[in-house]
């Protein structure tokens, strides 16, 4: 091995993390508080000979820097770190290792598991207290210098308020759509073909939700399996969007800018689920790819009194450490890189409640969270958290601090409860315009709560109606995976049946459900192909099922195809009536200066319901006021006064149309008249007038004559 280019090399900054290319060399800087000394490890074009190796001159600040001559974008290169191999004081550093720069744009080639990927020896006594000498270069992906970004797609900044957030996988998405060639399916350029991209705006949908496309690691234990890693959730590269899902392997990011690009000239948003809590390094026994070896004390939450050991509130084995102040510079720097580099218009944050875990648990005012809120960038991007882990203290709805929305499982569970008989009035009540009980704080608003009735995690909703027990026997744990409380009904038959009343029950159950979810306050967040009855045959934790379990099925039947339309109708009366998506949370009080009663809930009588009606209604109206203050000037609203009626009971209910200050009520929607699109708005009847409401069914009025 020779070493020609240590002639030319100069200290550099410590201000560009990474490798940084600017016309006749590159910058290199890398921090770690606890490391002696940092290489910068050069290799050939394939990645299997390391041509060069430099270490870096300086050390500024707890970063290591220094600057090459003579490199160009495409060179491969990774890092060795020097410093003390002693776990009890926290420290892995293994310099026979190859590392991932945590900053590096792009990698090549693959992880391929091996014994020397790990910094102590497999099957020793002593576990990790022993040391490995192996060279791990031959398997771990390479990182490739990238050159300066040209391309800086701008976010669309959609109104909360008219976002309508579709939960998909790149891959999944596309894999056996027809009208998707063959070479763009599963890619990022398949997901902006135009015809994926007409039919995303014809559903009416304003936002793409991906799950995680930044470089993740396949786990051991799956391939051994013959199973794969297909959610992601198990990232190393979090600078680099995932090779696996580029058409151009040559260029993923330049490929995911045009997917962006090309998404915003449809009018849609692209926001990217992340996974900041952990890593693919898992704990004291896994293999050491990057932040291990680069400065483990520093990277992640190690044990107080045991420093061997990872805190593990994420059920990965490791957890990130944000509440070092590199580690959320770091987070904070690739959540701008997405920002400004790529266009992104948003993040889902996966396991969210690790963000603001200080050391006395979670804090809405954590360091990272602030550095959120005041950031230039992020500030105004849609930042959305799971917000629980399976930490102590982890469940943490409406906990999170302005600006910020969640995923509200609560909206889930009630509405899932309502609608198979398990839930009353009285708790669906609050899940219909936004849960001001847990979000209406702070200034927070009622697009908050992000609603959803299923997400990639458990049962589709076409499942939810069809299977009362999980059937996760593929994924190869004996059906031990995946959780217990599905809160469904098969409503007779466990999976398909030929029984037309059931299947009829069930499709009127899905159009109930998205209907919920479309015409409540907040905002809603739809599982792709759940517009059309996608199944995944009772399984209910399909992260390690790259194959037609996850991927969409894109030969609909004729009773997905109604539900598909029928979706689409009930998306457009979103739009239509802004009464549906109020940023104000919308009150029963009684505005005596504007002379409006925002909302009342309305029993089958017709009147008002009596507080002794709540804990057992089954059939319950919600009339929304379009005279209702939309913010805070006092003034009456100019929108529609709509009625809607919930009936989760299994029969008929005599429902008498509450009388308001208008002529007649016009019909909008019926979850029993699939069908009759807008049609069924020439159907109009008196106030007063009995209408017959089928069982399991959801109905929406408007008053006309204000």
């Amino acid at each position: 091995m020779s070493f020609p280019r240590h002639q030319g090399l100069r200290e550099g900054n410590p201000v560009e993390r990474g490798a940084t290319y600017d016309g006749s060399g590159v910058n290199f800087a890398v921090f770690s508080a606890n490391a002696t000394a940092v290489d910068i490890c050069l290799f050939d074009t394939d990645g299997k000979t390391e041509t060069d190796r430099i270490r870096l001159p300086e050390y500024t600040d707890q970063v290591f820097h220094g600057w090459i001559p003579d490199l160009h974008p495409g060179q491969l290169y990774g890092l060795r770190v020097h410093g003390p191999y002693e776990p009890d004081a926290g420290h892995r550093f293994n310099p026979n290792k190859l590392l991932l720069d945590p900053y590096a744009r792009g990698h090549f080639g693959s992880l391929q598991w091996d014994p020397a990927l790990f910094g102590y020896e497999l099957g020793h006594p002593d576990l990790d207290l022993s040391f490995d000498e192996r060279d791990s270069a031959p398997f771990i992906p390479k990182c490739i210098i990238s050159a300066p970004s040209r391309r800086r797609n701008k976010p669309l900044k959609t109104r909360w308020s008219d976002t309508i957030v579709y939960e998909t996988h790149v891959k999944g998405f596309t894999q056996t759509n027809p009208l998707v060639p063959k070479r763009l399916r599963g890619t990022y350029a398949g997901l902006c073909h135009r015809s994926v991209l007409d039919y995303l705006k014809s559903l009416g949908i304003s936002s793409i939700e991906l799950l995680p496309i930044q470089s993740f690691v396949n786990d051991h234990y799956l391939i051994e399996k013959g199973l794969t890693n297909y959610w992601g959730y198990n990232t190393i590269g979090f600078f680099s969007p995932d090779t696996r899902y580029a058409a151009n392997h040559a260029d993923p990011a330049m490929e995911f800018r045009h997917m962006v690009a090309s998404c915003h000239a449809a009018g849609l948003e692209v926001i990217l689920d992340v996974v900041y809590n952990h890593t693919a390094e898992g704990n004291e026994l896994g293999p050491t790819l990057s932040f291990k070896g680069l400065d483990n004390a520093s990277y992640y939450r190690l044990v107080p009194d045991n420093l061997r050991y990872y805190i593990n509130d994420t059920g990965t084995g490791n957890t990130f450490n944000l509440t070092n102040l590199r580690a959320i510079q770091f987070v904070a720097d690739s959540l701008r890189y997405w920002a400004e580099d790529m266009g992104v218009d948003g993040f889902r944050f996966d396991l969210g409640t690790i963000l603001a875990r200080e050391k006395e648990g979670f804090d809405p005012e954590a360091g990272f969270l602030r550095v959120c809120r005041q950031d230039p960038t992020l500030a105004h991007l849609k930042l959305i958290a799971e917000p629980w882990d399976i930490g102590h203290g982890g469940y943490q709805v409406g906990k999170f601090p302005p600006s910020w929305a969640e995923w509200n499982d609560k909206f889930r569970d009630t509405v899932r409860d309502f609608w198979r008989n398990e839930a009353r009035a009285s708790a669906l009540a609050p899940r219909l315009l936004g849960s001001p009980d847990l979000f209406n704080h702070s200034g927070r608003q009622a697009w908050s709560s992000v609603n959803f009735i299923a997400a990639h995690d458990g049962f589709t909703l076409k499942d939810c109606v069809s299977y009362e027990n999980k059937h996760n026997q593929a994924n190869g744990e004996n059906g031990e995976d995946g959780s217990n409380d599905n809160r469904s009904c098969n409503y007779g038959a466990e999976g398909p049946t030929d029984d037309a009343a059931i299947n009829t029950l069930r499709w009127r159950q899905c159009r109930n459900m998205l209907a919920t979810l479309l015409l409540s306050q907040g905002t809603p967040m739809l599982l792709a192909g759940d517009e059309f009855g996608r199944t995944q045959n009772g399984n209910n934790n399909a992260y390690c099922q790259d194959n037609a379990i996850s991927w969409l099925n894109w030969v609909i039947e004729k009773e997905g195809k109604s539900l598909q339309s029928f979706t689409q109708r009930i998306i457009s009366l979103r739009k239509r009536f802004p009464i549906l998506r109020r940023s104000r949370f919308l009150t029963e009080a009684y505005n005596k200066e504007l002379e409006v009663k925002e909302l009342t809930w309305v029993s089958a009588s017709g009147q008002e319901m009596r507080q002794e009606e709540w804990d057992h209604a089954q059939c319950f109206g919600l009339m929304l006021d379009g005279r209702a203050q939309p913010s805070g000037i006092m003034q009456r609203g100019a929108d529609a006064t709509l009625l809607l009626i919930l009936n989760s009971w299994n029969d008929v209910v005599e429902f008498t149309l509450p009388e308001a200050e208008g002529s007649a009520w016009k019909m909008l929607l019926d979850t029993n008249r699939p069908d009759d699109g807008a049609d069924i708005e020439k159907n109009t009847f008196p106030q007063k007038a009995v209408f017959t409401v089928t069982g399991h069914s959801l109905l929406v009025f408007e008053l006309l004559g204000t």
